[in-house]
């Protein structure tokens, strides 16, 4: 798990591609103090395993299923990538709990400086966006952020100064591709309400009760 808080920008060294899949090399300093081999590093949001490092890099495997979900198939060398390593159990969650577990991806539509602010607009799927609800918490590009304004097509986020140093969203640019995780929560509550093994049985429980009762 992680908390969507970006310890350190990297920069792609080397990438192998295979058919389906990739090895990528990526130069990093902060997040190698203890690393080792099997460790899940959070790259761009994905949860991703150092298969090998260096004392200024390290290498992950990026399977197929990763690959198609994600942005990292438009990775090359010298793109920036936000890090995170894994949480650690008597660390603060300053940000929300992160699988590293991508549900889709999104592409930034505008993007609009307020004062020292700037709001991100960004456009998704509807198998994505029905997951995403007002104030609640999202994961983009492995970034812990709050949702300000959705509507239908879009939703929007807005990015503090710190968060903007930090992190390499602001260095998109409009129509780029960025990887979405969901709050879980939504996940779960949607299995149980539509997906459970005895379809004969009903229960009172809908959506409109959970709205009702503070739940959505």
């Amino acid at each position: 798990m992680f908390t969507g808080l970006i310890e350190e920008i990297g920069q792609v060294k080397y990438i192998l591609w295979g058919s389906k899949s990739a090895r990528l090399t990526i130069g990093a300093t902060k997040i190698l103090d203890d690393i080792k081999t099997g460790d899940s590093i959070n790259t761009n949001g994905a949860c991703l395993t150092v298969t090998s490092f260096k004392s200024n890099q390290f290498s992950v495997d990026v399977m197929d299923e990763t690959m198609r979900r994600t942005n990292l198939q438009t990775l090359r060398v010298g793109s920036k990538v936000n890090l995170e390593r894994a949480l650690k159990l008597n660390d603060r969650l300053d940000g929300h709990l992160v699988s590293g577990h991508i549900d889709g991806t999104g592409k930034i539509t505008n993007l609009k400086k307020d004062d020292n602010a700037v709001w991100v607009t960004i456009k998704t799927s509807p198998d994505v966006s029905k997951y995403i609800i007002q104030k609640g918490s999202i994961a983009i590009d492995g970034i812990s952020l709050t949702i300000a304004e959705i509507n239908n097509e879009t939703f929007q986020v807005s990015i503090i100064p710190h968060t903007g140093l930090q992190t390499t969203l602001l260095s998109k640019q409009i129509n780029e591709t960025v990887n979405i995780e969901c709050d879980q929560v939504g996940k779960y509550i949607e299995k149980f309400l539509f997906n459970r093994d005895d379809k004969s049985q009903h229960s009172s429980i809908d959506m409109e009760f959970l709205k009702e009762n503070g739940f959505l």
